[in-house]
């Protein structure tokens, strides 16, 4: 079993009403100290990603803590290559990796918080 598949049932990486609407928040669930994935939240919807880059699997996402948007809000944003991602799938329109995918990390709502669900991404490597 992961560490992320133990951790799942440890407690909820936070209350979805912390979440800002429009805006992207940093996690360590694994206590690595960095932030090891993010989520954008839109309304009542919640996208989690890996913080990692598809064109260069140790580039982390955000330019400075809890920023992962560009500057209209509208795309996630690799600081490292300006690549940019659509915030409903992870997929890559602009950049060195377009047609490529952020890693989604499976999360679920229940009762105002937000959990981790199953593994944290299929073949995640320690």
């Amino acid at each position: 079993m992961s560490n992320w598949a133990a951790r799942e049932l440890d407690r909820p990486l936070c209350r979805v009403a912390d979440l800002p609407e429009g805006q992207s928040v940093g996690f360590d669930p694994l206590d690595e100290g960095r932030d090891t994935m993010f989520v954008v939240r839109k309304g009542d919807t919640v996208h989690a990603w890996r913080n990692l880059c598809p064109h260069y699997d140790r580039a982390r996402m955000a330019w400075k803590k809890d920023e992962f948007l560009n500057g209209d809000r509208s795309r996630i944003m690799c600081a490292a290559h300006g690549a940019l991602f659509r915030i409903e799938d992870g997929v890559c329109e602009i950049g060195p990796c377009v047609g490529q995918s952020l890693t989604p990390v499976p999360v679920r709502l229940h009762d105002g918080a937000l959990w981790i669900v199953g593994e944290y991404a299929p073949g995640f490597r320690r």
